[in-house]
């Protein structure tokens, strides 16, 4: 019950995030291609209200089936333990499906295919956490974690976790920047540096939208942190906003973004021709 207040609370937040970026005319001009909304709207109503809790229930079911005797065998760990070891495993399970997505991005691999929906829009603000593929909720492996945690008695742990990544996933897709002016400041800059080794800032995650200069998809990975993406050598900290935001020459049909591989449609609208000297870095 707390937990879906909180998540409620989360979302009434990023509601409020939203609007101010609309009022400030940050929006504007931006949804060029068609069925924007209606890709956003839909995914909305049918991926967060419908399948996320259908997969919630299956999830558990799942687990209750395979290993029915491990039900609350954690339940004893206290919280000063469970949460670190739950957002750690979190978000190593997260890094390793969301980075075989994008290295699927070449020979548009079924991972990589579902994944690119929330990659192919050419901005970013708070409307972004929304434009997903139907098929990730079933994928993204934060649910199959946090199920795992709760079947295993991490109930306080698990709900923390799924509220801070709700939370920091509406901050760092936000087109509200404050993160820019710390890098920038001659005493807080490198401090702010040294902690974006650990903490997914913003800039980290703007840049894992971005191509061209300072943008880089096949970089930063984490969702709350970026430890991982350190380890494992695939982090980029950013000096700015990446070049452009999206993907280069992506065309790809409304529907086809919202349910692929349910649904396939050829290419209709016109490709995005990327502006000189905006190739994806390598």
């Amino acid at each position: 019950m707390e937990i879906g207040v909180y998540m409620a609370g989360v979302t009434i937040g990023a509601v409020i995030v939203l609007l101010a970026e609309v009022m400030s005319g940050r929006h504007k001009g931006v949804y060029r291609r068609k069925g924007e909304f209606r890709l956003i709207g839909i995914n909305m109503v049918v991926g967060r209200f419908l399948i996320g809790p259908a997969m919630a229930i299956g999830i558990a079911l799942i687990w209750s089936s395979l290993i029915p005797q491990f039900h609350g065998a954690l339940g004893h760990l206290s919280l000063w333990l469970a949460l670190p070891l739950v957002m750690l495993a979190s978000e190593f399970c997260f890094y390793w499906v969301h980075r075989w997505a994008h290295q699927g991005m070449k020979t548009r691999s079924l991972l990589w295919m579902i994944h690119r929906t929330h990659h192919s829009a050419t901005y970013l603000n708070v409307s972004v956490w929304m434009r997903l593929n139907i098929f990730w909720y079933v994928i993204i492996p934060n649910g199959w974690t946090m199920g795992l945690a709760l079947y295993l008695g991490l109930t306080k742990a698990a709900g923390i976790t799924m509220v801070l990544n709700a939370a920091w996933n509406v901050a760092t897709h936000s087109d509200f920047r404050w993160d820019d002016a710390v890098r920038r400041h001659r005493l807080f800059g490198r401090l702010f540096r040294a902690a974006e080794h650990v903490i997914v800032s913003p800039g980290i995650h703007h840049t894992h939208h971005g191509f061209g200069k300072d943008g880089a998809s096949y970089r930063n990975f984490g969702v709350m942190l970026s430890v991982w993406d350190w380890l494992f050598g695939t982090l980029h900290i950013p000096e700015g906003r990446p070049y452009r935001y999206g993907l280069p020459g992506h065309n790809a049909h409304w529907l086809e973004e919202l349910a692929y591989p349910l649904v396939r449609m050829r290419q209709t609208e016109q490709a995005e021709v990327p502006l000189a000297g905006s190739a994806i870095q390598r």
